[in-house]
């Protein structure tokens, strides 16, 4: 039986997420959402906004994110744009996201889209969790607003991020390392930082103290390679199967 064209279903419209709508109704305009996985929520803000935004989520009183449990540093310097860096192994088969295909070369990296700080929020009054994202706008000295007038609980994570990343925040009452030696010079979680490190520590007997060197173990590969354990690999099996 034919439905007739008035009484026909409409076709179905997307639900919207009434969590989505209103976090970027209190955010506001200088915040979008992220594409995340199932049931995660990430909102990107501009760095401007970055305090204004998380005074907002804190303080809603149907959002409520009063507990901040994690704030880290992300560098993006090859994000999407390069695999594994190695001189020996393959090239294939450890991709990062790099895209594929023909005429598929990544674009250039803009700038402001290399260091960026994310906090993980937790509302304890409604049970949700949250990613907040915001990119530094200077790739050379990153610096974006301290949360520390906002959650107490970003002093000692934002020390690390500045330690590790060489992220600076503004108004923090007490920026300085709190990982990484005395006269550590650097920050090690940079993609441009040589795993091997520039300088190594070890005891002089002679001196009785801690001395610092140049670095003096050989950089390697630490990318697992595949080794075929096959005599059809052999050169010589193989030569004296083909007769």
């Amino acid at each position: 039986m034919s439905v007739p064209a008035d009484t026909a279903a409409a076709p179905a419209t997307p639900a919207v997420d009434p969590l989505v709508a209103l976090l970027l109704e209190v955010a506001g305009p200088a915040a979008r959402l992220v594409p995340s996985l199932p049931g995660e929520y990430t909102l990107e803000c501009d760095a401007a906004a970055w305090t204004a935004v998380a005074t907002a989520l804190r303080d809603h009183p149907q959002l409520r994110f009063d507990q901040l449990v994690d704030l880290c540093g992300v560098d993006y310097l090859e994000y999407g744009r390069s695999e594994w860096k190695t001189h020996s192994a393959t090239g294939s088969g450890f991709s990062r996201g790099v895209a594929r295909g023909v005429g598929a070369e990544p674009a250039a990296r803009a700038p402001g889209t290399r260091f960026a700080v994310v906090a993980h929020l937790l509302s304890v009054a409604h049970n949700r969790r949250l990613r907040l994202r915001a990119f530094c706008a200077d790739d050379a000295d990153p610096m974006i607003d301290s949360l520390v007038g906002v959650w107490a609980s970003a002093n000692w994570f934002e020390r690390e991020a500045f330690d590790l990343f060489g992220i600076l925040f503004a108004g923090h009452p007490d920026l300085r390392r709190i990982l990484t030696d005395y006269g550590f010079i650097g920050h090690p979680f940079r993609k441009d930082f040589p795993l091997i490190g520039h300088v190594e520590v070890r005891y002089d007997p002679a001196k009785q103290r801690v001395v610092y060197e140049p670095v003096s173990i050989e950089p390697r590969t630490l990318v697992p390679r595949v080794i075929r354990d096959d005599h059809r690999y052999a050169p010589g099996l193989a030569a004296r199967e083909a007769k």
